[in-house]
């Protein structure tokens, strides 16, 4: 799996870098609060912000991509993150980042669309290995994000955000060098492919079962921080081990665990064990050492989760991979879309142990989701076959 051209290393290091956008945040959302003078509420818009443009974004994204190419397309989205990562560090009240996290997932939806479907048709190996090494650098980027905020936070809550305009510039750089020109794609995809997509029963269970598992996931990211009660750079180290626990288990024991159970039970189980922590949480949110061992597992129950699902994904329905992945990130964002504000609102008017029940509940829907639409996932590889041949061909155009 190491084993990869340069293409794959260079859009691999941009993933790095455009996943730390996610837990950038989490160490400077109270620091933000206080000196802004913004509720719990009000600051988890700028995760609500992101994940609601990123959602419907990623609908464009393969009618940008098969016009543009690959290549223009990642750079058109790297170059709109630093934009918009300098602006939101520029600015002087909630409402003006908010906004500007909202151009950040713009350009993030871009890049992240075109980078998996990149990486799959570009890496030596099967699509399998591919998949991991895309979770790897999610994993990784993830990871490196809070510490990143939490450091640069300790200075001030802006230096974060003009730290990722800075990173992104090399991961800008990097792409333009390393990655080969690519053309247009052969098919130009259109708005309505991604929702054509969803007809197939086993991409729709898919993106539902991550549409309810994101409620947990970004209930997790947008309000622990107000409850741990940290300094910046503290809860920056805490979500590291989260987003370490995270990558080591995606990259090492998802695929053992795929093949030794299969697809279904291993999702299933690690989903039930998720809700079990945020329900934890829910009891112990009084106890800061249980919110940070609480954490930190939870890292791991995702780290199997996202790598087991976004595999599946690819062979979920007889269509284009970059169309399968707008579709089913169109629907899983949009849970990351709505659980921080209303993680945020419960914590505000019901108690500070609401949001986790929410979440928690969330993750079993999902999990039920999955369990009562796996008929439709039992032979994924059937899919795939069927949709081998055009797959390849607008993801050769796609992806170089």
């Amino acid at each position: 799996m190491l084993r990869q051209p340069r293409a794959v290393w260079a859009v691999a290091f941009a993933c790095v870098i455009a996943f730390m956008g996610i837990g950038l945040v989490d160490p400077i959302l109270k620091p933000i609060a206080d000196e802004l003078g913004a509720s719990p509420s009000q600051v988890s818009l700028l995760f609500t912000s992101y994940m609601a443009v990123m959602g419907v974004a990623m609908l464009v994204t393969g009618v940008v991509s098969s016009r543009l190419g690959a290549k223009r397309t990642l750079l058109l989205g790297l170059a709109l993150i630093i934009v918009f990562s300098a602006l939101a560090g520029a600015s002087d009240t909630v409402g003006a980042i908010v906004g500007f996290r909202a151009g950040w997932g713009l350009g993030n939806a871009l890049f992240i669309a075109t980078a998996l479907s990149t990486i799959v048709v570009s890496a030596s190996g099967s699509v399998a290995q591919a998949v991991i090494l895309f979770e790897a650098a999610l994993g990784l980027g993830i990871a490196m994000g809070p510490i990143v905020g939490g450091q640069l936070g300790s200075l001030s809550w802006r230096a974060p955000f003009f730290g990722v305009a800075v990173l992104m510039g090399v991961a800008l750089l990097a792409t333009a060098v390393l990655l080969p020109s690519t053309p247009p794609a052969q098919r130009r995809t259109t708005l309505a492919d991604p929702f054509r997509a969803l007809r197939h029963p086993g991409l729709l269970t898919i993106a539902l079962t991550a549409l309810f598992y994101n409620v947990g996931f970004f209930t997790l990211l947008a309000f622990t921080p107000f409850p741990l009660d940290l300094p910046a750079a503290q809860v920056g180290w805490v979500f590291f081990g989260w987003g370490l626990m995270l990558a080591v288990t995606s990259v090492w024991l998802a695929p053992v665990l795929q093949r030794r159970y299969g697809t279904v039970p291993t999702v299933v189980v690690s989903l039930v064990l998720f809700a079990a922590d945020l329900a934890a949480m829910a009891l112990l949110t009084d106890s800061k050492p249980a919110l940070v061992i609480s954490v930190v597992l939870a890292g791991g129950f995702l780290g199997v989760n996202n790598t087991v699902i976004t595999e599946a994904v690819m062979g979920a329905a007889p269509v284009e991979r970059p169309v399968a992945s707008a579709a089913y990130s169109f629907v899983r964002f949009s849970g990351g879309a709505v659980a921080p504000y209303a993680a945020g609102r419960l914590g505000e008017d019901v108690s500070v142990h609401a949001p986790f029940w929410m979440g928690a509940a969330a993750v079993l829907v999902g999990a039920a989701v999955l369990l009562l639409g796996r008929h439709h996932l039992s032979r994924p590889e059937h899919a795939q076959e069927h949709g081998a041949a055009e797959a390849q061909l607008v993801a050769t155009g796609d992806a170089g």
